[in-house]
């Protein structure tokens, strides 16, 4: 079957499915801002408790990357993720749910080749690029003696 660039542009449009992105976007900032919400009241019951808030904050992190991961265990982030889409993505319960993932549907094939090969098959690009983008902006800092 021949089809000019045309036709099958035409042909992609009859096919691709309308997307609802107003809906999404309302849905994602909503589950996302709740995440982010969750946060900041985790952070402000630590510091009224009476913890300094770099101490706070690091509790913080630990606690929302522990429900994240938690959540991926139990089959419910990805639930969450399937109603919100991209709002799931950005919080730093994302990026959990972004190495229990893969760790988990690799599992059979072992503890090594499975769960510990890829586990950060997702998240270690971003762990790459997030020090190299550092480095480069720690290196044009220097050069400008902006520090």
């Amino acid at each position: 079957m021949k089809m000019t660039n045309k036709e099958y542009g035409e042909y992609v449009k009859k096919m691709t499915p309308n997307s609802k992105l107003i809906p999404n976007m309302i849905k994602a900032f909503v589950v996302g801002g709740l995440i982010c919400c969750i946060g900041q009241g985790l952070l402000d019951g630590m510091m009224a408790t009476g913890l300094s808030k770099e101490n706070a904050a690091t509790t913080e992190s630990i606690i929302l990357v522990f429900l994240g991961a938690f959540l991926t265990g139990v089959g419910v982030y990805d639930d969450i993720a399937k109603f919100a889409g991209a709002g799931t993505l950005v919080p730093i319960t994302g990026f959990a749910n972004s190495v229990v993932s893969p760790a988990l549907e690799f599992k059979t094939e072992g503890f090594i080749t499975g769960t510990a090969a890829k586990m950060f098959i997702i998240a270690g690009p971003v762990i790459v690029f997030g020090i190299a983008s550092s480095i480069v902006y720690g290196i044009i800092l220097v050069l400008f003696k902006l520090i």
